[in-house]
């Protein structure tokens, strides 16, 4: 299967598999984000598949079941760690399997009953260790790392689409539109950003659900973060449009909008492209810092920051919660990065041009 790309993008995804540390990164993240979308057969409480009395259940994504339902002496939500040692102990031929981190991110598991930091421990699967509130630190960064890359990839689609919407406007009808919206966008520009987080979620009622809240944060950071993208797009909008085919276009009858879609957009794909990375790292050394401050995911959501909030203020007695973190971060960032580096390299077309 070939997609129907042109020669120049050809020639610009060769570039890219050239530089090794880029394609490579690239590959890495794409394999971690893969494995991020079904976390929750590798890191979760519930069962994979549990075998009782001749029936097969698939907890994972399926509905509640109660420990009556395998046998156990309350109604409430299974403990499949416990049910696990009750089949072992039974041998009836009852089975289930668990995940490779058989914890949820929410979980407070302390078997001394003592909610504190533990150490990284093989017996107790708690492979890198507790945080304050004995929750396992491995279950928190596997779903505070897929939770900051979807709000990133969120983050960076909606600032792409005001910022080429208005910046594509703005160079193409230039003017006074244009000047309008240029002082308007350096009034905006100049609203403090972190004050204006502080007073949103002052004003959020406490009873508000938490995608509510990762939306309204959200919301927050796409509109004090559109401004930098829409002078890109302005910039590369002037420049196309005075070339000869967007001139050939409006002869033969092409309206605005085909113009803009299907002339200008797809030879500033460049621009938009190299962007595309770094806008991710933005988005999740933003996201990571306002954990961290406490204006960012609503407690008790896994993330970044919350544990290195956690990390920095224990670092001496439990010092696996901030190298835990801090290392995450660090490698996600850092593959984003070199991967960000080897799409300007290849796009560039300073690099690979000729002139005479």
């Amino acid at each position: 299967m070939h997609l129907n790309l042109n020669p120049q993008t050809r020639k610009r995804l060769q570039r890219f598999r050239k530089i090794r540390l880029g394609y490579f990164s690239f590959l890495t993240l794409a394999c971690l984000v893969a494995l991020l979308c079904f976390a929750e057969l590798l890191v979760n409480s519930r069962a994979l598949i549990v075998h009782y009395q001749g029936e097969t259940y698939f907890p994972t994504y399926s509905g509640f079941y109660s420990g009556n339902k395998f046998g156990l002496d309350y109604s409430y939500q299974v403990n499949y760690r416990q049910l696990a040692a009750v089949f072992a102990r039974e041998q009836s031929g009852n089975w289930l399997l668990m995940p490779l981190v058989p914890y949820n991110p929410y979980e407070n598991h302390s078997p001394g009953s003592v909610f504190k930091p533990e150490p990284p421990s093989f017996q107790t699967q708690h492979y890198l260790g507790t945080d304050t509130t004995s929750r396992d630190i491995l279950a928190r960064l596997v779903y505070g790392t897929r939770t900051a890359l979807l709000f990133a990839f969120a983050f960076m689609i909606c600032v792409y689409f005001i910022g080429i919407l208005v910046g594509c406007t703005m160079g193409y009808f230039g003017g006074v539109f244009d000047l309008i919206f240029q002082r308007l966008i350096e009034i905006w520009s100049n609203v403090p950003f972190l004050y204006m987080v502080i007073i949103v979620f002052s004003i959020i009622p406490s009873d508000a659900s938490i995608p509510a809240r990762i939306s309204i944060l959200l919301m927050v950071m796409v509109l004090f973060s559109w401004t930098s993208m829409t002078y890109y797009m302005r910039t590369e909008t002037y420049k196309e449009k005075s070339r000869d085919y967007i001139a050939a276009a409006r002869v033969i009858g092409a309206s605005t909008l085909r113009v803009i879609s299907k002339h200008i957009l797809p030879n500033v794909l460049a621009t938009l492209v190299t962007f595309m990375p770094f806008t991710i790292v933005s988005a999740i050394a933003a996201i990571t810092a306002l954990d961290f401050l406490g204006f960012g995911l609503p407690v008790p959501t896994p993330s970044l920051g919350e544990l290195l909030k956690q990390g920095t203020a224990n670092l001496r007695t439990a010092p696996w919660i901030v190298i835990s973190a801090f290392g995450t971060l660090v490698t996600l960032l850092t593959l984003v990065t070199f991967i960000g580096e080897a799409v300007r390299e290849s796009f560039d077309p300073k690099k690979f041009t000729i002139y005479r």
